[in-house]
């Protein structure tokens, strides 16, 4: 016996019929407002609270703090706008009577020029140029989208440029002074760090941890390991702590101890949980002494000098 079609299987379409699908979907128009040109008054400029400016009046912020923009993500936008419109409009800043600067949207602005707008919706603001960036970088930060490096530049902008405390900063964009801090912090690690933590490779709390490492060279050969063998943050901290009580013993024991001995306790050590010592003179001569927990240990030591054919 066959059974008949379910209604509730057709979405929308079943609820409220396909006419009304086509309505709700209808791109937005903004009804009753004021295409601006050059010879629109300056009354009707103030009065409306959304206007619609050609897009060849506006132009973008100088203040931007986003550094790139995904051109997938803005082909996904444009479709959407050709499909139902801008729904929530740019803000932009008048400079003269048919020249228009973004204060925020600059994202949504260039995906209304993919789709082909020829007037875009815009809320108009009356501000400085302090204020112009004080705006676009709030509004960026208050949209949690940027990268982390992004978020501290933007913090060091408005204290630089803006003339702002840590504190009126952290009351500008709604965050506690610790996380401020915090986000600043992460101007000092070396540059390659930085890159790395722009594009994802390794997160705030990483950067966190070796924000805590003085040598800088350390810092960056740390940040290869967390890469190379997919570290968390725990790891790391662990990983330091046995860093730090060799480069402790060593101190105690008056070694001075060659780069190349470092990187064979790391690698040796690294099979017996950093159980192992090494003594050396300074003519070159010494022991190192291994301490296992079990046999598992000692074969897992062997296997991997077989397989590396040693």
């Amino acid at each position: 016996m066959s059974k008949q079609p379910r209604g509730l299987g057709k979405g929308l379409g079943a609820l409220l019929g396909d006419q009304a699908i086509s309505q709700i979907r209808k791109p937005v128009e903004y009804v009753h407002k004021t295409v601006v040109t050059s010879d629109t008054p300056e009354d009707e400029k103030a009065m409306a609270d959304i206007m619609l400016i050609p897009a060849g009046f506006i132009e973008a912020n100088p203040y931007q703090p986003r550094m790139s923009f995904d051109t997938e993500a803005l082909e996904g936008l444009a479709e959407s706008i050709r499909s139902l419109g801008l729904i929530q409009p740019i803000t932009v800043r008048r400079k003269s009577a048919d020249r228009y600067q973004i204060i925020s949207g600059e994202r949504r602005f260039r995906a209304c020029r993919l789709a082909g707008l020829e007037e875009i919706p815009a809320y108009i603001r009356d501000t400085n140029d302090q204020g112009m960036l004080e705006m676009a970088i709030v509004e960026n930060i208050q949209r949690e989208d940027l990268d982390p490096i992004e978020v501290a530049m933007s913090y060091q902008r408005l204290i630089e440029e803006c003339s702002l405390t840590q504190e009126q900063m952290a009351l500008r964009v709604g965050k506690k002074r610790a996380s401020v801090t915090n986000y600043l912090r992460l101007l000092k690690l070396p540059a390659k760090i930085q890159h790395d933590l722009k594009v994802g490779l390794l997160s705030v709390g990483h950067a966190k941890v070796l924000l805590g490492v003085e040598n800088a060279d350390l810092q960056e050969h740390l940040c290869d390991l967390i890469i190379k063998d997919d570290l968390s943050v725990r790891q790391l901290e662990e990983k330091i702590k046995r860093l730090e009580g060799s480069a402790s013993k060593r101190k105690e024991a008056g070694q001075d101890l060659p780069e190349e001995y470092f990187k064979m306790l790391e690698i040796v050590g690294k099979y017996f949980e950093n159980s192992i010592s090494l003594k050396r003179t300074a003519a070159g001569k010494g022991t190192m002494t291994v301490h296992f927990s079990s046999d598992d240990e000692v074969k897992k030591f062997l296997k991997a000098l077989e397989d590396s054919g040693i």
